[in-house]
């Protein structure tokens, strides 16, 4: 299997579909599309019909220009509820599913200034959730600690030097705490915050990426039970591979050549050959980019499938149940989100 994405459907969203995740909403089995509308200021729901075609979105309104969203359950009652920050509302909104893919009102927690990315994970060890998201105009990023019901403590913020920008939360020195990865775009480097256990965190430590760092995912890229950190470097048209030396430090970054301003990367074995492999979607050149791993963590030049108008952001995930997964890609220009399957 060579890993190709050749059949393509379009959904319609609202106006500026920013960021994409698939995450199945009501409990049916089927990975749903869940699209924060940038400028129409809503979430959108589109529900998978159980062969990889979808219903027409429902929206939710949320506060100013959401940005991302993560989809995880906040409250323990196995549910997954829809996380996302309000850029220009300078906070965090939650939204409580409802138990059938359909969510109550936002609950909203203040922020610093301009809250971007956001992820989703236990980060003091109660078994509890928390919220860690970067404030791009803040230049830091901050934690918001669950008390247990869904409910948050005030934020925690860690500096990290100039506008932040995506970050993930991964163990990566093997100390079974997570720590935060941020890539922080105007200054062109990642920043390593590393847990001190009970969801505190050192001060960061930074590694030169390309010019404006976009995007960021964190997993072991070459098999040795390391994660590494992937980049996409919107300024340099590359991404970069760190890779981990085994206690959470990293070699320099080894790049490869994207098409123009690569904005969102995601590592999925697309090609079943059990190896990792890079997603990108190519912002100005309204296409993405898949690069297949060699089986040692380095990568065979891209292969190129084209979008609609401004992919902003990109998913990896089997969403008709063939076992092959698929690319989701918000394009933010044409205000829709196409499904790319996997043959």
């Amino acid at each position: 299997m060579i890993g190709c994405f050749l059949n393509q459907t379009t959904y319609s969203t609202g106006s500026g579909p920013y960021s994409v995740t698939v995450v199945d909403v009501n409990n049916d089995s089927k990975p749903d599309i869940v699209v924060p509308n940038e400028y129409s200021a809503t979430v959108g729901i589109l529900l998978n019909k159980g062969n990889g075609t979808f219903l027409n979105q429902t929206t939710y309104p949320t506060g100013s220009w959401p940005c991302t969203l993560a989809v995880v359950d906040m409250n323990s009652d196995n549910k997954p509820d829809i996380v996302v920050p309000n850029y220009w509302s300078y906070n965090i909104g939650i939204l409580l599913n409802t138990g059938n893919g359909t969510f109550l009102p936002q609950t909203t927690y203040s922020t610093g200034t301009n809250p971007t990315s956001v992820a989703v994970a236990d980060v003091n060890g109660d078994n509890k959730p928390d919220i860690v998201y970067s404030n791009y105009n803040s230049d830091g990023v901050g934690v918001l600690l669950n008390k247990g019901n869904g409910t948050f403590l005030n934020q925690t913020t860690y500096p990290t030097g100039s506008e932040s920008y995506s970050i993930a939360v991964v163990d990566v020195n093997g100390d079974n705490k997570p720590d935060i990865i941020v890539a922080n775009y105007d200054l062109n480097n990642v920043g390593v915050l590393l847990n001190k256990g009970n969801g505190t965190f050192l001060s960061q430590v930074t590694y030169p990426t390309g010019t404006n760092p976009d995007s960021v995912a964190v997993v072991d890229m070459n098999s040795d039970n390391k994660p590494d950190i992937v980049v996409a470097n919107g300024g340099s048209n590359n991404v970069g591979v760190f890779l981990n030396k085994g206690n959470g430090t990293f070699l320099n970054q080894i790049t490869y050549s994207t098409d123009t301003n690569p904005n969102s990367v995601a590592v999925v074995d697309v090609n079943s050959d059990n190896h990792p492999d890079i997603v990108v979607a190519n912002l100005y050149s309204n296409n993405v980019g898949v690069f297949l791993n060699k089986g040692n963590g380095t990568f065979l030049n891209q292969t190129t499938y084209s979008t609609d108008s401004g992919p902003g952001s990109l998913t990896v995930v089997d969403v008709n149940g063939d076992s092959k997964p698929d690319i989701v890609v918000a394009n933010r220009n044409s205000n829709n989100v196409r499904v790319l399957f996997n043959c």
